[in-house]
């Protein structure tokens, strides 16, 4: 029996989450781990999401600013100038499609609402920037809040929790809480594989979505996509993750993921046929 909430509110439409979903990433960065550089004009960018969207994307996920280990801040100027004319290009050719802004700023994510963005996806859940909570509840969108760690500089520095599940499950309760104080009603959580995590740790929350989701009362998004978690136990780079990526996908699936933030749009959704009708059978 499914108890968490099973759709956001996005513009007044109710967007249905007991189907699992497919967020495609659209990284306007010059150095995200797999794609940096790819798609900083706005026309290779507007040309990978008219190919995502052709594939089956539920939401695109914009964002300006990588969160890879190691990766160096932008000014929320630099962000802001990556992502808001992608946004609005976007947007007006394609007026049906959703779009979530990846940022930790207030003020982008403003901006990035007023653009054409429907969803902030945070994945600092408020914590970077003490605006945005305010923020999210005033503009009334649907809020993505992520867990990590220390920041992209720090935070595959030894990660330590007394236990991983349980420490995430007691972040986000106390977030759920100042969520509900600023207004913020339509949430989805993240547990942020690879964020502050190590290769155990990632998998251990693997295992534990479910447990996740009924604890927290919260839909789940998972964001495995050619990660670490895969490339360190294969021995291969992130180009050569894509059967990987979908093997994660299967057991997300399996164990309850009700978004997908992947790289490849078209596998994806192959999985979430497949095992819809595993589910069926």
């Amino acid at each position: 029996m499914q108890l968490y909430p099973d759709s956001i509110n996005i513009k007044g439409t109710l967007f249905d989450l007991t189907t699992p979903k497919v967020m495609g990433i659209l990284n306007a960065t010059d150095n995200s781990f797999y794609d940096g550089g790819k798609f900083l004009h706005k026309d290779k960018a507007l040309e990978h999401a008219a190919l995502m969207l052709k594939e089956g994307a539920d939401i695109i996920d914009v964002g300006g600013a990588s969160s890879r280990p190691g990766a160096k801040p932008v000014s929320k100027e630099q962000e802001q100038d990556r992502v808001l004319p992608i946004i609005e290009t976007i947007s007006t050719e394609f007026p049906e499609a959703i779009l979530s802004i990846d940022t930790n700023c207030g003020e982008t994510a403003a901006f990035s609402i007023q653009s054409g963005a429907h969803i902030v996806n945070d994945i600092s859940a408020g914590d970077d920037d003490s605006a945005m909570l305010e923020t999210v509840g005033r503009l009334k969108v649907p809020y993505i809040a992520m867990h990590k760690q220390g920041t992209p500089q720090t935070m595959q520095e030894n990660p330590q929790y007394a236990d991983v599940v349980s420490d995430i499950v007691q972040y986000f309760l106390q977030k759920l809480e100042k969520f509900k104080q600023h207004g913020i009603h339509d949430v989805v959580l993240d547990p942020g594989f690879g964020f502050g995590k190590t290769v155990d740790h990632n998998y251990a929350l693997l295992k534990n979505l479910h447990a996740l989701q009924i604890l927290l009362n919260a839909p789940i998004l998972v964001g495995v996509s050619r990660k670490s978690m895969i490339n360190k136990v294969l021995r291969i780079k992130p180009d050569e993750a894509l059967n990987g990526t979908t093997v994660l996908h299967a057991w997300a699936l399996q164990n309850g993921a009700n978004v997908l933030r992947v790289h490849d749009v078209l596998e994806a959704k192959q999985a979430i046929r497949l095992f819809k009708n595993y589910n069926n059978a």
